[in-house]
C-alpha cells in the first residue's frame, strides 16, 4: 500500500476509486464501505484509494474537547492495508485546508488532485468550510466533472449505529467485548519497544515499554493482553496503559507490558498489543511497595484470565 503525506506528494495520480473520512478504528462500518469500494474499483480497473486526515478535524478546531483517539495513525494505516486499500492520502488538516470552499474541495482535491472516477461516501459525509458541501452537491458536481458518486448507509449492530463514537464509548467504559463486536476484531495498539527507567525490573516485573503519542486515548488502565511480534503465536501478558501516576508526573502516556514467564531483548522491535480484558483502572499509590503488591495481584489476575479463557497463545519458555 502506498501512503502519500499531503496532496503535493501525490502528483499526477492515475484515475482512482476514492473514499474520504477519518476512519478512526477502521470498524465494521468502515469495512463494509471499503468492501463496496473494492468491488466497484475492481469492476472499473481502478486502484482503491482512501483520503484521511491528520490530525482529526475536531482536534484542530478544539483540541480540549476533541474525542479521544481509537487508533494511532500507524494502526489506522495497517488496518486500511489489511482491508485492501491500494493508496492512502494523509492530508494535513490545518487552517488552509479548513478554509477551503466546498467547490474548491471538489475541483482541487477530488478532480484535479486525485483524479477520481468513482467516489463513495458515508451517509453523514460533509466537506468544505463550515461543512457546506453535502451529497446533493456532490451529485451535481459529478455530472459537471464526469465522475460517479455513491452514498452508503450506516451499518448497525442491532439497534446501535456502528460508529467511532460508539467504539470510543465502549473503550472508555472498559467494555472490550463490545468494542470487539463493533470493530470486528480485538482492539490493538502497536509501537516500537523503547528503553524506560527500568523501574519494572527493580520491582520484579520487567516491562516492554511502548511510547504512545501525546494525544488522549480512549482506553486506560490495567489489562490482560496478548503480545504479537516476538513468537510464532501471541504471548500472554499484563499491561498498563496510562500516565503512571505513582512514578511519573509528566502526563505522558506509556504502554508498559509484562510478558508472563518470559525473558528476552525486544528493544527496537515493532510489537502489537492485543487488549483482551480490563482488570482495573489506573491508580496512584503512596509508595513503591504498595505499587509492587498491586502489580503482583494484576499478574495473578492475568494468569487466571488466560487459564479460564480459550484464547490460543504460546506458552513462554522459562
Amino acid at each position: 500500500m502506498r501512503v502519500f503525506r499531503g496532496l503535493s506528494n501525490a502528483r499526477n495520480p492515475a484515475p482512482c476509486a476514492l473514499t474520504i473520512g477519518n476512519f478512526d478504528g477502521v470498524h465494521r462500518g468502515h469495512q463494509m464501505l471499503l468492501a463496496r469500494l473494492r468491488e466497484q474499483a475492481k469492476q472499473r480497473g481502478l486502484p482503491v484509494c482512501v483520503m484521511t486526515f491528520e490530525p482529526h478535524p475536531r482536534e484542530f478546531f478544539n483540541p480540549a474537547s476533541a474525542p479521544p483517539r481509537i487508533a494511532l495513525l500507524r494502526d489506522k494505516l495497517e488496518a486500511l492495508s489489511l482491508y485492501g486499500v491500494d493508496q492512502v492520502l494523509v492530508e494535513p488538516f490545518n487552517a488552509t485546508f479548513a478554509s477551503q470552499t466546498a467547490d474548491a474541495f471538489i475541483q482541487q482535491i477530488i478532480v484535479q488532485g486525485l483524479n477520481t472516477r468513482w467516489l463513495l461516501v458515508g451517509d453523514d459525509f460533509r466537506y468544505g468550510a463550515k461543512r457546506a458541501g453535502d451529497f446533493a452537491a456532490l451529485q451535481t458536481a459529478s455530472k459537471q466533472y464526469r465522475f460517479e458518486v455513491e452514498q452508503i448507509a450506516t451499518l448497525t449492530n442491532g439497534s446501535q449505529r456502528i460508529s467511532s463514537s460508539a467504539i470510543r464509548a465502549a473503550l472508555l467504559a472498559g467494555d472490550l467485548a463490545l468494542a470487539r463486536v463493533l470493530l470486528g476484531r480485538s482492539y490493538m495498539m502497536s509501537g516500537h519497544v523503547i528503553h524506560g527507567n527500568k523501574l519494572g525490573r527493580e520491582l520484579g516485573f520487567p516491562t516492554l515499554n511502548l511510547r504512545v503519542a501525546p494525544q488522549h486515548l480512549a482506553l486506560s488502565g490495567i489489562f490482560a493482553v496478548a503480545v504479537h511480534g516476538l513468537a510464532q503465536n501471541p504471548l500472554p501478558a499484563v499491561a498498563s496503559l496510562g500516565i503512571r501516576p505513582t512514578v511519573d508526573n509528566s502526563g505522558r502516556i506509556l504502554l508498559e507490558t509484562h510478558i508472563l514467564d518470559w525473558q528476552g531483548d525486544a528493544y527496537g522491535k515493532l510489537l502489537r498489543i492485543e487488549f483482551l480484558k480490563k482488570l482495573r483502572g489506573e491508580e496512584k499509590y503512596n509508595d513503591l511497595a504498595t505499587l509492587r503488591t498491586a502489580i503482583a495481584r494484576d499478574v495473578e489476575n492475568a494468569r487466571a484470565f488466560f487459564i479460564s479463557s480459550d484464547y490460543h497463545y504460546e506458552q513462554p519458555e522459562n
